[in-house]
């Protein structure tokens, strides 16, 4: 039986060989017939062929690249000062906004406006509140008038004539209550009623003195202080409510309006009022790589292109050249772009910008330096 199992082994064995020989030989015929690797085959060549439609009335598309000795690099469209985010100090309700994306604004205009009826209402009491302390203050340091004063002299005449007569009839008792004609209890009611009358013709006399002299420098004092505290009362209700009312702090053009009437707004968040820029001249930021750093100087001629205005080249020169390595500030969304290369920011000053808007992305290209 194991001679059996040996014999068969053999077979099978030789079977194995005889069938990887023959596919070994097959391959290398069809790898011979078939030519060098890198030669396609005319049946491949005619599978692989693509037809691409003309793009658009005038023919295919053509993407024209810029020749001569240049850098290139991408770029941001940018205003030439900085721009400006506009924000208030507290938080509130937008009321109302008084301008619009796209106008001019001078420094001081009036922007925008937060819910603030509790402080107008404030400041409306605190200069009512200075009106009465400045009204007070005149009433004291202006003393009596004329009317009071002949009142006080005419009091003072009266009381000086009702003691003379309280003096009079004092001396004519005093002699019969000596003598018995009058008794003694008249004689006291007249000295009484002299000494009285007397005392009160001094006290009126006082009186029209003090109204000669008018208002005691105290009094003056104490009005001056109610005058200051209503004021310093009234500009503390003032800067509350100008806090509340937003002006543009620089001359510019508004290039964005962020919040809408009804909204809330967070000084602590993330997105300010209002957006500022001057659009009068616009500059360009470009990235430029690392490896033409030493190809770049200042004053060499550059311009810029984009993709919304094709055909059309934005010149102007090299400004100010970055002092500084630092990462891309501009993505072109190209998948096999590179993103962890180091950049150079070199500003370009466009001598014509029209129709560029802060914002845009372009291509940036300056004349490289000659060696």
């Amino acid at each position: 039986m194991s001679d059996v199992k040996q014999k068969l082994y053999k077979v099978a064995r030789y079977g194995a060989l005889v069938v990887g020989g023959a596919f070994a030989i097959s391959s290398i015929y069809r790898a011979v017939t078939a030519g060098p690797a890198t030669v396609p085959r005319k049946n491949d060549l005619v599978k692989a062929e693509r037809i691409i439609p003309p793009q658009g009335p005038g023919g295919d598309l053509k993407i024209e690249t810029p020749t001569g000795d240049l850098l290139a690099g991408n770029g941001l469209v940018e205003t030439y000062g900085k721009e400006t985010k506009v924000a208030a100090q507290v938080p509130g309700v937008v009321a109302a906004i008084f301008v619009k994306e796209g106008e001019r604004v001078e420094a001081g205009k009036l922007m925008l406006e937060l819910a603030n009826e509790p402080e107008k209402a404030s400041l409306v009491s605190a200069e009512a509140a200075i009106h009465q302390a400045e009204a007070e203050l005149a009433k004291v340091q202006a003393g009596s008038r004329a009317e009071e004063i002949e009142a006080a002299e005419r009091e003072s005449a009266a009381a000086k004539a009702r003691a003379d007569l309280s003096a009079r009839v004092l001396s004519r008792l005093a002699p019969l209550g000596a003598s018995g004609a009058a008794s003694g209890d008249e004689v006291d009611r007249a000295r009484l009623a002299a000494a009285a009358d007397l005392e009160a013709s001094k006290a009126s006399l006082a009186r029209a003195a003090l109204v000669h002299r008018g208002s005691r420098w105290e009094d003056v004092a104490l009005q001056r202080a109610k005058v200051a505290t209503a004021t310093a009362q009234r500009d503390e209700a003032k800067v509350r409510l100008e806090r509340l009312v937003l002006k543009a702090p620089t001359a510019g053009d508004v290039l964005q309006v962020k919040f809408r009437v009804g909204e809330y707004y967070q000084p602590t968040g993330v997105e300010p009022l209002f957006v500022l820029g001057d659009t009068t001249k616009l500059r360009v930021r470009m990235d430029l790589d690392e490896r033409d750093v030493g190809r770049v100087v200042v004053g060499a001629p550059a311009f810029v292109t984009a993709d919304a205005f094709p055909g059309r080249r934005f010149s102007g020169k090299v400004m100010e050249i970055g002092h500084r390595m630092g990462r891309k500030n501009v993505r072109s969304d190209d998948p096999i772009e590179r993103i962890d290369t180091k950049i150079l920011e070199v500003l370009l000053d466009l001598d014509d910008a029209k129709d560029l808007v802060p914002g845009l992305r372009v291509l940036a290209y300056a004349t490289a330096k000659k060696n």
